[in-house]
């Protein structure tokens, strides 16, 4: 039996807001040390931290009934994409701002929505979805027509945007391949480890083939990338994925848009980024459209409700 999904309450609120916090911050921290640690270096140590912490608790409650469910080949597959997506982000972030890569990355309930409409009858968009899917793309043009000018940083932050850009696409496609696999019914700490996993020796062996994987051991490199394993990739993952067995998705993803509001403030408060007028008002038109494809369902509910007499 599905066990049913309750509205948000203070708790549930209390937690999604610590929860944008951090995951607003998190590219802030993989820029502030780029120079003693490369990004894409450090996706990948806080990858192998949280796979090597969740295969103990996979083996502790399965065994070696872990890998005989059905799971490992879309367990592969997500773990491919979900590590794709960092490298995307990493790279990314060589170029770009941390503010843009925050909005960016955030455009992937616009991929999850359009690849679920394509792949699941039954997620069929309604015509205010594609309401939101028009308006965000609209902003993404005006945000990236914005970076065309020199002074926004010419071709260099255009490659870094598509990139985050891309990190969306990739993170939506892994949405839509989870819910059409076996691991829609595995546990939440399984897909996890399934993502980290692969994600590490993706990231890890990329960073060593290219030059990237030297460390200076300084105070703040050890503080980011501790971090970003304890509290992003292991902590905020486990926190989100019990939010979602107990409350309503709709309601918790409506909130989780405050992530790239974090995003694009603590870039210009902590590193003092630039915020160019194309890419203010492009972040709020995707932002705008986000919110009209993943909040649809939750506006027609209250709409019912309103004309009931």
């Amino acid at each position: 039996m599905t066990p049913l999904r309750r509205p948000l309450d203070t708790l549930a609120t209390s937690v999604m807001l610590v929860l944008c916090i951090c995951w607003g911050f998190q590219q802030i921290a993989i820029k502030l040390v780029a120079a003693d640690i490369s990004p894409i270096m450090q996706v990948g140590l806080r990858s192998a931290f949280a796979a090597l912490v969740l295969a103990v608790f996979v083996w502790r409650s399965e065994g070696r009934r872990a890998l005989r469910d059905g799971t490992l080949g879309a367990g592969l597959l997500v773990g491919g994409l979900f590590g794709l997506e960092f490298l995307a982000v990493a790279q990314g972030l060589v170029y770009t701002t941390a503010s843009h890569m925050s909005v960016f990355l955030y455009t992937a309930p616009i991929f999850t929505a359009l690849g679920l409409h394509w792949r699941m009858p039954e997620e069929r968009m309604t015509p205010l979805q594609w309401l939101g899917v028009a308006v965000a793309f609209g902003g993404i043009a005006v945000a990236f027509l914005g970076n065309g000018r020199p002074q926004a940083g010419g071709s260099d932050m255009l490659l870094g945007d598509g990139l985050g850009l891309l990190a969306g696409l990739l993170w939506g496609a892994t949405t839509v391949a989870i819910r059409r696999s076996a691991l829609s019914e595995a546990a939440p700490s399984k897909t996890l480890f399934y993502q980290m996993a692969v994600a590490a020796v993706l990231l890890l062996g990329y960073a060593a083939a290219t030059g990237n994987a030297g460390i200076r051991y300084t105070q703040a490199a050890v503080l980011s990338v501790a971090f970003q394993s304890v509290v992003v990739a292991l902590s905020s993952y486990l926190a989100w994925f019990w939010l979602l067995r107990r409350y309503l998705a709709s309601r918790l993803s409506i909130l989780s848009f405050m992530t790239p509001l974090f995003g694009v403030s603590f870039g210009v408060l902590i590193l003092d980024e630039p915020l160019d007028g194309a890419f203010v008002v492009g972040a709020l038109m995707v932002l705008a459209g986000i919110s009209l494809v993943s909040g649809a369902g939750l506006l027609r509910e209250k709409l019912r409700r309103a004309a009931k007499p």
